[in-house]
């Protein structure tokens, strides 16, 4: 019982950085915005939170400086690509490298240096219970947020006229724009936002999953994310449990390397890249579901007209 409540405690702790980014990219996508820059976004987001915990002693000011490098660099983003009305795919390819190269100039001394863990959140009695007590109840304030983000999401999405205008947005900029709603200002809000969760992600990165700064410590988890909201249709629901699944494979390696099977730990390291890679193709090859349920504007610049 206990290797098993260690097991899914040590899951969930992997896949919450997954469900952040991957829950915020699927707003941004839902209002016809491609953002290739989350991995950017999610390692800047664990170094000026890791910096910000060791300069000021508080690990919730730390997460909070996560959370604004993310929007800074989606401020970055959405000026250029809806402002400027720059390549959405070009730019955030480039805001990865970015992302990347200022996140390492930012943590060079800081690499090796033990960091402060965030406390767990103890719900009383709730946390006693067994198997499910700790894995539910005794968990860090970003766990909490995570799971609040989905079920926050799809109201949002699918309950609220927000939604709907961000919706239809993703659907045909150019009929939203027709019947008045402002485009421009919703996408700008959308994407805001993936940079927050993606911030938030890389916070969780420094300060829960190994408090510490090693540079490029994202390991393509921005990636992960992106192939996350194909793999759940972009329904936010969806996204929880693909994370979860992802999250599984990623620990599992670490687990089956640790028991010593007889397989090479490099081959092992690439399953959870190798699972993304398998769901992919799986899921390209329905092309009506992918259709149907891929925002008909994603990736589309648009321009007013004057």
């Amino acid at each position: 019982m206990e290797l098993t409540e260690a097991i899914l405690f040590t899951i969930t702790t992997a896949a919450t950085p997954l469900l952040l980014a991957a829950i915020g990219e699927l707003v941004v996508e839902r209002s016809g915005v491609l953002n290739l820059g989350v991995e950017g976004m999610i390692v800047m987001g664990a170094v000026v939170a890791f910096v910000a915990t060791e300069l000021s002693g508080s690990v919730y000011l730390g997460a909070f400086s996560g959370v604004l490098a993310g929007c800074a660099l989606a401020l970055l983003f959405a000026f250029m690509t809806l402002t400027l009305v720059t390549n959405q795919v070009a730019t955030g390819l480039a805001l990865t490298i970015l992302g990347l190269g200022v996140s390492g100039m930012i943590g060079e001394n800081f690499v090796g240096q033990p960091g402060i863990k965030m406390d767990t959140i103890t719900i009383p009695v709730l946390s006693s219970i067994p198997l499910i007590g700790k894995l539910l109840f005794d968990q860090d304030l970003i766990f909490y947020i995570s799971i609040f983000s989905v079920f926050g999401v799809s109201w949002f999405l699918f309950r609220t006229r927000a939604g709907l205008k961000l919706r239809a947005i993703g659907d045909s900029h150019g009929s939203a724009h027709a019947l008045g709603i402002t485009v421009i200002r919703t996408r700008y809000l959308a994407v805001l936002f993936g940079g927050a969760c993606a911030g938030l992600a890389g916070a969780q990165l420094s300060l829960v999953y190994t408090p510490q700064w090693v540079e490029n410590m994202s390991a393509g988890r921005g990636w992960i994310a992106l192939a996350l909201v194909v793999f759940a249709s972009w329904r936010p629901l969806r996204v929880l449990a693909g994370a979860y699944l992802f999250g599984a494979v990623t620990i599992g390696q670490l687990h089956a390397q640790a028991l010593g099977f007889g397989i090479p730990s490099q081959f092992l390291s690439a399953l959870p890249y190798l699972a993304t890679i398998v769901v992919l193709v799986i899921i390209s090859r329905n092309k009506r579901l992918t259709l149907m349920n891929t925002p008909a504007s994603l990736g589309q610049s648009f321009v007013p007209d004057r």
